[in-house]
Protein backbone atom coordinates (compact mmCIF):
# COMPACT_ATOMS: atom_id res chain seq x y z
CA UNK A 1 0.00 0.00 0.00
CA UNK A 2 1.29 3.50 -0.84
CA UNK A 3 0.43 6.74 0.90
CA UNK A 4 0.72 9.00 -2.14
CA UNK A 5 -0.53 7.05 -5.17
CA UNK A 6 -3.61 5.00 -5.96
CA UNK A 7 -3.03 1.27 -5.87
CA UNK A 8 -3.06 -0.13 -9.37
CA UNK A 9 -2.43 -3.18 -11.52
CA UNK A 10 -0.71 -2.80 -14.90
CA UNK A 11 -1.00 -5.35 -17.72
CA UNK A 12 0.08 -5.45 -21.35
CA UNK A 13 3.14 -4.10 -23.20
CA UNK A 14 4.47 -0.71 -22.11
CA UNK A 15 4.72 0.34 -25.76
CA UNK A 16 0.98 -0.18 -26.36
CA UNK A 17 -1.58 2.64 -26.14
CA UNK A 18 -2.46 3.28 -22.47
CA UNK A 19 -5.93 2.45 -21.17
CA UNK A 20 -6.92 3.31 -17.59
CA UNK A 21 -9.81 1.42 -15.98
CA UNK A 22 -11.73 2.87 -13.05
CA UNK A 23 -13.94 0.98 -10.53
CA UNK A 24 -17.31 1.70 -8.98
CA UNK A 25 -17.86 2.71 -5.37
CA UNK A 26 -17.38 -0.29 -3.07
CA UNK A 27 -15.33 -2.40 -5.49
CA UNK A 28 -11.67 -2.83 -6.37
CA UNK A 29 -9.87 -3.33 -9.67
CA UNK A 30 -11.15 -6.93 -9.47
CA UNK A 31 -14.28 -5.51 -11.12
CA UNK A 32 -12.31 -5.75 -14.39
CA UNK A 33 -10.95 -9.29 -13.90
CA UNK A 34 -12.89 -10.75 -16.84
CA UNK A 35 -12.20 -7.85 -19.22
CA UNK A 36 -8.76 -6.37 -18.53
CA UNK A 37 -6.63 -9.41 -19.49
CA UNK A 38 -8.26 -9.48 -22.94
CA UNK A 39 -7.78 -5.74 -23.47
CA UNK A 40 -4.13 -6.02 -22.46
CA UNK A 41 -3.37 -7.85 -25.72
CA UNK A 42 -3.52 -4.51 -27.53
CA UNK A 43 -3.27 -1.92 -24.73
CA UNK A 44 -1.22 -1.03 -21.70
CA UNK A 45 -4.04 -1.55 -19.22
CA UNK A 46 -3.81 0.15 -15.82
CA UNK A 47 -6.59 -0.66 -13.33
CA UNK A 48 -6.78 1.66 -10.33
CA UNK A 49 -8.43 1.39 -6.90
CA UNK A 50 -10.41 4.14 -5.19
CA UNK A 51 -8.97 5.46 -1.89
CA UNK A 52 -9.71 3.02 0.92
CA UNK A 53 -10.70 0.32 -1.57
CA UNK A 54 -8.58 -2.65 -2.64
CA UNK A 55 -4.98 -1.69 -1.97
CA UNK A 56 -5.31 2.13 -2.01
CA UNK A 57 -4.61 4.04 1.19
CA UNK A 58 -7.74 5.49 2.82
CA UNK A 59 -6.15 8.84 3.68
CA UNK A 60 -5.74 9.89 0.04
CA UNK A 61 -9.07 11.74 0.41
CA UNK A 62 -11.13 13.03 3.31
CA UNK A 63 -14.56 14.47 4.16
CA UNK A 64 -15.92 16.80 1.51
CA UNK A 65 -13.93 15.15 -1.28
CA UNK A 66 -14.93 15.80 -4.89
CA UNK A 67 -14.73 13.84 -8.12
CA UNK A 68 -12.11 16.39 -9.10
CA UNK A 69 -9.97 15.20 -6.17
CA UNK A 70 -10.25 11.63 -7.42
CA UNK A 71 -9.41 12.72 -10.97
CA UNK A 72 -6.28 14.46 -9.65
CA UNK A 73 -5.21 11.18 -8.03
CA UNK A 74 -5.70 9.38 -11.35
CA UNK A 75 -3.57 11.98 -13.14
CA UNK A 76 -0.92 11.61 -10.45
CA UNK A 77 -0.88 7.86 -11.06
CA UNK A 78 -0.61 8.36 -14.83
CA UNK A 79 2.25 10.82 -14.33
CA UNK A 80 4.10 8.38 -12.08
CA UNK A 81 3.86 5.75 -14.84
CA UNK A 82 5.06 8.13 -17.55
CA UNK A 83 1.65 8.16 -19.26
CA UNK A 84 0.86 11.52 -20.83
CA UNK A 85 -2.32 10.72 -22.79
CA UNK A 86 -4.62 7.78 -22.26
CA UNK A 87 -8.00 6.24 -22.95
CA UNK A 88 -10.18 5.94 -19.86
CA UNK A 89 -13.03 3.56 -19.08
CA UNK A 90 -14.85 3.62 -15.76
CA UNK A 91 -17.88 2.19 -14.02
CA UNK A 92 -20.24 4.36 -11.94
CA UNK A 93 -17.94 6.60 -9.83
CA UNK A 94 -15.06 5.54 -12.09
CA UNK A 95 -17.11 6.72 -15.05
CA UNK A 96 -17.75 10.07 -13.34
CA UNK A 97 -13.99 10.47 -12.93
CA UNK A 98 -13.60 9.87 -16.67
CA UNK A 99 -16.23 12.51 -17.48
CA UNK A 100 -14.43 14.99 -15.22
CA UNK A 101 -11.12 14.28 -16.93
CA UNK A 102 -12.64 14.72 -20.39
CA UNK A 103 -14.12 18.11 -19.39
CA UNK A 104 -11.32 19.54 -17.25
CA UNK A 105 -8.24 17.83 -18.70
CA UNK A 106 -9.09 17.12 -22.36
CA UNK A 107 -5.43 17.26 -23.33
CA UNK A 108 -4.83 14.05 -21.33
CA UNK A 109 -7.72 11.92 -22.63
CA UNK A 110 -7.71 10.23 -26.05
CA UNK A 111 -11.07 8.46 -25.68
CA UNK A 112 -13.67 7.82 -23.02
CA UNK A 113 -15.93 4.92 -22.00
CA UNK A 114 -18.59 5.63 -19.36
CA UNK A 115 -20.20 2.44 -18.05
CA UNK A 116 -23.32 2.28 -15.86
CA UNK A 117 -22.66 5.84 -14.75
CA UNK A 118 -24.06 9.33 -15.01
CA UNK A 119 -23.33 13.04 -15.27
CA UNK A 120 -25.19 13.36 -11.94
CA UNK A 121 -26.28 10.88 -9.28
CA UNK A 122 -29.83 11.91 -8.35
CA UNK A 123 -28.96 14.84 -6.15
CA UNK A 124 -26.93 15.21 -3.00
CA UNK A 125 -29.33 14.06 -0.27
CA UNK A 126 -29.18 10.25 -0.78
CA UNK A 127 -25.38 10.35 -0.78
CA UNK A 128 -25.17 12.63 2.22
CA UNK A 129 -27.42 10.22 4.08
CA UNK A 130 -25.36 7.22 3.01
CA UNK A 131 -22.12 8.94 4.05
CA UNK A 132 -23.58 9.70 7.46
CA UNK A 133 -24.79 6.11 7.86
CA UNK A 134 -21.40 4.64 6.93
CA UNK A 135 -19.52 6.98 9.24
CA UNK A 136 -21.86 5.98 12.06
CA UNK A 137 -22.36 2.24 11.49
CA UNK A 138 -19.70 1.06 9.04
CA UNK A 139 -20.20 -0.92 5.80
CA UNK A 140 -21.62 -4.24 6.98
CA UNK A 141 -25.28 -3.45 6.25
CA UNK A 142 -24.53 -1.99 2.82
CA UNK A 143 -22.37 -4.97 1.89
CA UNK A 144 -25.18 -7.33 2.91
CA UNK A 145 -27.55 -5.86 0.32
CA UNK A 146 -24.95 -5.08 -2.37
CA UNK A 147 -26.21 -7.89 -4.63
CA UNK A 148 -29.57 -6.16 -5.11
CA UNK A 149 -27.87 -2.87 -6.03
CA UNK A 150 -25.21 -4.37 -8.28
CA UNK A 151 -26.59 -7.48 -9.99
CA UNK A 152 -29.75 -9.07 -11.31
CA UNK A 153 -31.39 -11.73 -9.08
CA UNK A 154 -29.41 -14.95 -8.80
CA UNK A 155 -26.06 -13.46 -9.87
CA UNK A 156 -23.18 -12.48 -7.59
CA UNK A 157 -19.40 -12.08 -7.49
CA UNK A 158 -18.23 -12.99 -3.97
CA UNK A 159 -14.86 -11.23 -4.42
CA UNK A 160 -16.58 -7.91 -5.10
CA UNK A 161 -18.95 -8.31 -2.14
CA UNK A 162 -15.92 -8.96 0.04
CA UNK A 163 -14.19 -5.86 -1.38
CA UNK A 164 -17.25 -3.85 -0.36
CA UNK A 165 -17.21 -5.27 3.14
CA UNK A 166 -13.49 -4.57 3.56
CA UNK A 167 -13.49 -0.98 2.23
CA UNK A 168 -12.49 1.74 4.67
CA UNK A 169 -15.68 3.43 5.97
CA UNK A 170 -14.20 6.93 6.12
CA UNK A 171 -12.83 6.72 2.58
CA UNK A 172 -16.09 5.20 1.34
CA UNK A 173 -18.02 8.05 2.96
CA UNK A 174 -15.68 10.59 1.34
CA UNK A 175 -16.45 9.00 -2.03
CA UNK A 176 -20.15 9.43 -1.21
CA UNK A 177 -19.41 13.12 -0.60
CA UNK A 178 -17.87 13.26 -4.08
CA UNK A 179 -20.96 11.70 -5.65
CA UNK A 180 -23.23 14.08 -3.73
CA UNK A 181 -21.48 17.12 -5.21
CA UNK A 182 -21.10 15.78 -8.75
CA UNK A 183 -23.11 17.31 -11.59
CA UNK A 184 -21.52 17.87 -15.01
CA UNK A 185 -24.68 18.12 -17.09
CA UNK A 186 -24.02 21.69 -18.19
CA UNK A 187 -20.45 20.83 -19.30
CA UNK A 188 -21.18 17.70 -21.34
CA UNK A 189 -21.23 19.50 -24.74
CA UNK A 190 -17.56 20.38 -24.16
CA UNK A 191 -16.50 16.73 -24.41
CA UNK A 192 -14.93 16.22 -27.83
CA UNK A 193 -13.13 12.86 -27.56
CA UNK A 194 -14.74 9.67 -28.89
CA UNK A 195 -17.10 8.57 -26.12
CA UNK A 196 -18.69 5.16 -25.56
CA UNK A 197 -21.65 4.90 -23.18
CA UNK A 198 -22.71 1.48 -21.88
CA UNK A 199 -25.98 1.13 -19.99
CA UNK A 200 -27.36 -1.89 -18.18
CA UNK A 201 -31.05 -2.26 -19.01
CA UNK A 202 -31.73 -3.52 -15.45
CA UNK A 203 -29.47 -1.07 -13.63
CA UNK A 204 -31.38 0.48 -10.70
CA UNK A 205 -28.59 2.89 -9.74
CA UNK A 206 -27.89 4.56 -13.10
CA UNK A 207 -30.65 3.40 -15.47
CA UNK A 208 -30.27 3.81 -19.25
CA UNK A 209 -31.92 7.24 -19.18
CA UNK A 210 -28.81 8.59 -17.43
CA UNK A 211 -26.55 7.36 -20.25
CA UNK A 212 -28.98 8.61 -22.90
CA UNK A 213 -28.74 12.06 -21.33
CA UNK A 214 -24.98 12.02 -21.88
CA UNK A 215 -25.37 10.64 -25.41
CA UNK A 216 -27.73 13.48 -26.32
CA UNK A 217 -25.22 16.10 -25.16
CA UNK A 218 -21.87 14.69 -26.38
CA UNK A 219 -21.45 15.01 -30.13
CA UNK A 220 -18.98 12.13 -30.42
CA UNK A 221 -20.95 9.66 -28.27
CA UNK A 222 -22.10 6.13 -29.02
CA UNK A 223 -24.64 4.45 -26.73
CA UNK A 224 -24.88 0.69 -26.15
CA UNK A 225 -27.58 -0.82 -23.93
CA UNK A 226 -27.01 -4.31 -22.55
CA UNK A 227 -30.09 -6.49 -21.94
CA UNK A 228 -29.87 -8.44 -18.69
CA UNK A 229 -27.13 -6.25 -17.22
CA UNK A 230 -27.39 -4.44 -13.91
CA UNK A 231 -24.97 -1.93 -12.37
CA UNK A 232 -21.66 -3.79 -12.57
CA UNK A 233 -21.80 -4.76 -16.24
CA UNK A 234 -18.08 -5.68 -16.64
CA UNK A 235 -18.51 -8.37 -13.97
CA UNK A 236 -21.94 -9.59 -15.05
CA UNK A 237 -21.69 -9.30 -18.85
CA UNK A 238 -17.95 -9.23 -19.56
CA UNK A 239 -18.20 -10.53 -23.14
CA UNK A 240 -20.67 -7.82 -24.16
CA UNK A 241 -18.63 -5.08 -22.46
CA UNK A 242 -15.44 -6.38 -24.07
CA UNK A 243 -17.02 -6.39 -27.53
CA UNK A 244 -18.23 -2.80 -27.12
CA UNK A 245 -14.89 -1.59 -25.77
CA UNK A 246 -12.91 -3.25 -28.54
CA UNK A 247 -15.07 -1.65 -31.22
CA UNK A 248 -14.70 1.71 -29.46
CA UNK A 249 -10.95 1.51 -28.96
CA UNK A 250 -10.33 0.28 -32.51
CA UNK A 251 -11.50 3.67 -33.70
CA UNK A 252 -7.91 4.85 -33.19
CA UNK A 253 -6.70 2.35 -35.76
CA UNK A 254 -9.36 3.43 -38.24
CA UNK A 255 -8.57 7.12 -37.83
CA UNK A 256 -4.87 6.29 -37.89
CA UNK A 257 -5.23 4.54 -41.23
CA UNK A 258 -7.01 7.59 -42.64
CA UNK A 259 -4.19 9.89 -41.51
CA UNK A 260 -1.54 7.44 -42.69
CA UNK A 261 -3.05 7.50 -46.18
CA UNK A 262 -3.37 11.29 -46.16
CA UNK A 263 0.29 11.77 -45.19
CA UNK A 264 2.03 8.88 -46.97
CA UNK A 265 -0.32 8.40 -49.91
CA UNK A 266 -2.52 5.52 -50.96
CA UNK A 267 0.13 3.85 -53.11
CA UNK A 268 2.60 3.50 -50.24
CA UNK A 269 0.01 2.27 -47.75
CA UNK A 270 -1.43 -0.19 -50.28
CA UNK A 271 2.05 -1.64 -50.85
CA UNK A 272 2.61 -1.95 -47.09
CA UNK A 273 -0.75 -3.66 -46.65
CA UNK A 274 -0.05 -6.05 -49.54
CA UNK A 275 3.24 -7.10 -47.90
CA UNK A 276 1.58 -7.69 -44.52
CA UNK A 277 1.84 -11.21 -43.13
CA UNK A 278 0.51 -12.82 -39.94
CA UNK A 279 3.97 -12.21 -38.50
CA UNK A 280 3.85 -8.43 -39.15
CA UNK A 281 0.12 -7.83 -38.71
CA UNK A 282 0.29 -6.73 -35.07
CA UNK A 283 3.15 -4.34 -35.86
CA UNK A 284 1.15 -2.78 -38.70
CA UNK A 285 -1.83 -2.43 -36.35
CA UNK A 286 0.45 -0.82 -33.74
CA UNK A 287 1.75 1.70 -36.28
CA UNK A 288 -1.75 2.62 -37.45
CA UNK A 289 -3.18 2.83 -33.94
CA UNK A 290 -0.35 4.53 -32.07
CA UNK A 291 1.92 6.44 -34.48
CA UNK A 292 -0.84 7.57 -36.84
CA UNK A 293 -3.96 7.28 -34.68
CA UNK A 294 -2.53 8.91 -31.54
CA UNK A 295 0.61 10.92 -32.34
CA UNK A 296 -0.09 12.29 -35.83
CA UNK A 297 -3.69 13.14 -34.87
CA UNK A 298 -2.64 15.16 -31.81
CA UNK A 299 -3.58 18.78 -32.68
CA UNK A 300 -0.77 20.27 -30.54
CA UNK A 301 1.55 20.31 -33.58
CA UNK A 302 0.61 20.87 -37.20
CA UNK A 303 1.42 18.26 -39.83
CA UNK A 304 4.02 20.63 -41.28
CA UNK A 305 5.76 20.77 -37.91
CA UNK A 306 5.55 17.02 -37.49
CA UNK A 307 7.12 16.51 -40.91
CA UNK A 308 10.06 18.75 -40.02
CA UNK A 309 10.63 16.90 -36.75
CA UNK A 310 10.36 13.53 -38.50
CA UNK A 311 12.85 14.48 -41.21
CA UNK A 312 15.34 15.57 -38.57
CA UNK A 313 14.96 12.39 -36.52
CA UNK A 314 15.39 10.17 -39.58
CA UNK A 315 18.57 11.98 -40.62
CA UNK A 316 19.94 11.71 -37.09
CA UNK A 317 19.54 7.94 -37.13
CA UNK A 318 20.52 7.40 -40.76
CA UNK A 319 17.18 5.94 -41.84
CA UNK A 320 17.41 7.12 -45.45
CA UNK A 321 14.77 4.79 -46.92
CA UNK A 322 12.29 6.15 -44.41
CA UNK A 323 13.62 9.64 -45.13
CA UNK A 324 12.67 9.32 -48.81
CA UNK A 325 9.15 8.33 -47.81
CA UNK A 326 8.86 11.29 -45.44
CA UNK A 327 10.25 13.79 -47.94
CA UNK A 328 7.24 12.87 -50.08
CA UNK A 329 5.05 13.14 -46.98
CA UNK A 330 6.50 16.57 -46.18
CA UNK A 331 5.51 17.80 -49.64
CA UNK A 332 1.96 16.52 -49.03
CA UNK A 333 1.97 18.34 -45.70
CA UNK A 334 2.79 21.63 -47.43
CA UNK A 335 6.55 22.00 -47.11
CA UNK A 336 8.29 23.54 -50.12
CA UNK A 337 11.57 22.13 -51.48
CA UNK A 338 13.28 25.21 -50.02
CA UNK A 339 11.87 24.50 -46.57
CA UNK A 340 12.91 20.85 -46.77
CA UNK A 341 16.40 22.01 -47.75
CA UNK A 342 16.47 24.35 -44.74
CA UNK A 343 15.54 21.48 -42.43
CA UNK A 344 18.32 19.32 -43.86
CA UNK A 345 20.81 22.18 -43.58
CA UNK A 346 19.90 22.44 -39.89
CA UNK A 347 20.69 18.74 -39.52
CA UNK A 348 24.20 19.38 -40.82
CA UNK A 349 24.84 21.41 -37.67
CA UNK A 350 23.29 19.05 -35.13
CA UNK A 351 23.49 15.61 -36.78
CA UNK A 352 26.75 15.99 -38.71
CA UNK A 353 27.79 16.87 -42.25
CA UNK A 354 28.05 13.25 -43.53
CA UNK A 355 24.49 12.52 -42.38
CA UNK A 356 23.21 15.71 -43.99
CA UNK A 357 25.13 14.93 -47.17
CA UNK A 358 23.36 11.58 -47.51
CA UNK A 359 20.05 13.23 -46.61
CA UNK A 360 20.44 15.89 -49.32
CA UNK A 361 21.19 13.17 -51.88
CA UNK A 362 18.07 11.25 -50.88
CA UNK A 363 15.87 14.33 -50.87
CA UNK A 364 17.22 15.59 -54.20
CA UNK A 365 16.39 12.25 -55.83
CA UNK A 366 12.84 12.28 -54.42
CA UNK A 367 12.19 15.89 -55.39
CA UNK A 368 13.55 15.25 -58.89
CA UNK A 369 11.21 12.27 -59.24
CA UNK A 370 8.33 14.45 -58.08
CA UNK A 371 9.22 17.15 -60.59
CA UNK A 372 9.37 14.54 -63.35
CA UNK A 373 5.98 13.19 -62.30
CA UNK A 374 4.56 16.71 -62.34
CA UNK A 375 5.92 17.27 -65.82
CA UNK A 376 4.47 14.03 -67.10
CA UNK A 377 1.00 14.91 -65.85
CA UNK A 378 1.11 18.60 -66.65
Amino acid sequence: MTRTLLNHRAEGPESAPPLLLGPSLGTSHALWDKVAPELSATHRVVRWDLPGHGGSAPDLIGPGATVGDLAALVLGLADSLGIERFAHAGVSLGGAVGLHLAVHHPERVTSLAVICSSAHFNGSKPWEERAELVRREGLAALADNANSRWFTPGFTVPRLIEDHRNADPEAYAACCDALAAFDLRDRLPEISVPTLLIAGRQDPATPPAHLREIADAVASATLVELPGASHLAPAQCPAAVLTALRAHLDGGAERGMEVRREVLGDAHVDRAQARQTPFTARFQDFISRYAWGEIWTDPTLSRRERSMITLTALVAHGHYDELAMHVRAARRNGLTPEEIGAVLLQTAVYCGVPAANSAFATAQRVLAEEEGDDGATG
